[in-house]
């Protein structure tokens, strides 16, 4: 008989990005670059070692080659790869101006594994007053409107400002142009891929001294223009006993809410999907089954769909991120029942 599922804990990997910080606090106040900035974390990388359960010391990908189907959850049971990838991003200075691809341009245009498009979002971790990000076009610039602007170096004009304060939800589909500016750290779920075509970086060199590659043909190429869900969300929020939840996003790769609780909460999974659990703030203990373990802020955690009821305790008051593969039409037909309108529901359910 296979030993009963339980949560576990997934370890950080740390990426060096010429845009990014020396010190990661709040999140992570043990870790300084020793080099190169460090501008993201990695918190579901399939390289990512497991910390706890039964495969710690094995990575992420080689667990979810391995384990049965009831684990991975009905919407994500026959992918072959982990479908999520989830980051703390942590911005010193502008990102590039960039396009992430759909996933059938994707395909047309790239080869291997890689393969495949990027649409994601980004919850305000922490922001710095005047922090912003800058998302899709301005109404009315059109293909031609937008090659002069990057000829002249004025691209940024073409975009749409966004302030941000902690708490928000930008949502960015495949075809965006976007980038962020210095102040917010945000936590960014997303496709499975890394595939991003820059197409201004503000003349900057890499660590070789080099200017930084740019990908101008392929961008314009992905870039959609028109209407577009793109920006701030309104989150549909509503409490639970101790807990209050927040609908912040969905789409057919990721769903995203936001818990707050300071006395113990009861969920469970369910057979539809995993969950991921992302500690924002606080520290506490997750039970299920006949075991406990502590969390703390910056820590990610794989709860099995199969794993049903669990708790957490929170020792302080906790704020975390619930990440999964949802069903759209369940999605929507969830948050109708529980007295949304259409209006609100489609400010966070995107198709």
């Amino acid at each position: 008989m296979s030993a009963p599922p339980v949560p576990w804990r997934l370890a950080p990997r740390f990426v060096e990005r010429i845009w990014g910080l020396k010190r990661l606090g709040p999140l992570f106040p043990g870790v300084e670059a020793a080099g190169e900035p460090i501008g993201e974390a990695w918190l579901t990388a399939e390289d990512c070692p497991l910390a706890t359960g039964p495969y710690a010391g094995r990575t992420l990908g080689e667990a979810w080659r391995e384990m049965p189907r009831e684990s991975r959850g009905a919407n994500a049971g026959g992918e072959a790869g982990f479908p999520l990838l989830v980051k703390f991003l942590f911005p010193a200075q502008k990102l590039s101006l960039q396009v992430h691809p759909d996933d059938a341009y994707a395909a047309r245009h790239e080869r291997g594994p890689g393969a495949r498009g990027k649409t994601e979002m980004w919850h305000v971790v922490a922001a710095t007053p005047g922090a912003e990000v800058r998302v899709g076009l301005e109404a009315g610039v059109d293909p031609a409107t937008l090659e002069a602007s990057l000829a002249s170096g004025a691209i940024e004009h073409c975009m749409r400002r966004i302030p941000v304060r902690s708490g928000d939800t930008i949502f960015v589909p495949a075809g965006t142009i976007h980038t962020i500016g210095p102040g917010p750290i945000l936590c960014e779920i997303q496709e499975y891929s890394d595939l991003t075509y820059r197409l201004f970086d503000y003349n900057r060199v890499g660590a070789d001294g080099k200017p930084r590659a740019l990908h101008v043909e392929n961008a314009l190429g992905a870039l959609r223009f028109g209407a577009s869900p793109a920006g701030r969300t309104r989150p549909l929020v509503r409490r639970e006993g101790p807990l209050a939840l927040s609908y912040l996003a969905g789409c057919r790769y990721f769903a995203a809410e936001r818990w707050e609780f300071d006395r113990p909460v009861d969920p469970a999974t369910g057979a539809a999907h995993f969950d991921l659990l992302i500690f924002l703030a606080g520290a506490g203990r997750l039970k299920a089954g006949s075991g406990a373990q502590d969390y703390r802020r910056g820590e990610t955690w794989f709860l099995p769909a199969d794993l049903g009821g669990y708790r957490l305790e929170p020792g302080e008051a906790t704020v975390l991120l619930r990440a999964y593969v949802p069903d759209l039409d369940s999605l929507e037909n969830c948050l109708l029942a529980g007295g949304f309108s259409p209006q609100e529901v489609a400010g966070v359910v995107f198709r």
